[in-house]
């Protein structure tokens, strides 16, 4: 089973992390790679260089579209960086939420199952 695992980490900073974490991370993440679960992972920039872009309910067809630059205000909605794992069950995935956030020390996981076959092969 293959999950989207969206990290959200409840503030947003330019901090750079410390060497320490670094390391920690970089180890966590070469321990799943080199077992087949970490699929793909990677961080996501500010937010205040992002956008959005929204459209009009109901207006698929010759609708209004919103695009508001970042950043954003709420953040506990903003995503900092995203897995994608290959487990057997959610709970593993669960287990694995759990050990990212340990290193992290803050924020939340998001843990969404993806389609069975990847949507371009």
């Amino acid at each position: 089973m293959r999950f989207m695992m969206l990290y959200k980490p409840g503030v947003e900073t330019d901090a750079p992390p410390t060497p320490e974490h670094v390391a920690e991370m970089g180890s966590y993440i070469q321990k799943t790679a080199q077992s087949g679960v970490l699929l793909a992972t990677d961080g996501l920039q500010h937010s205040k260089k992002g956008a959005r872009v929204q459209i009009a309910k109901g207006g698929v067809k010759g609708g209004k579209f919103t695009i508001t630059d970042g950043p954003f205000t709420e953040a506990k909605e903003l995503v900092a960086g995203f897995a994608i794992v290959q487990v057997a069950s959610k709970d593993e995935a669960i287990e694995l939420a759990k050990e990212f956030l340990t290193i992290v020390g803050q924020g939340e996981t998001e843990i969404r199952q993806m389609h069975d076959a990847p949507a371009l092969a």
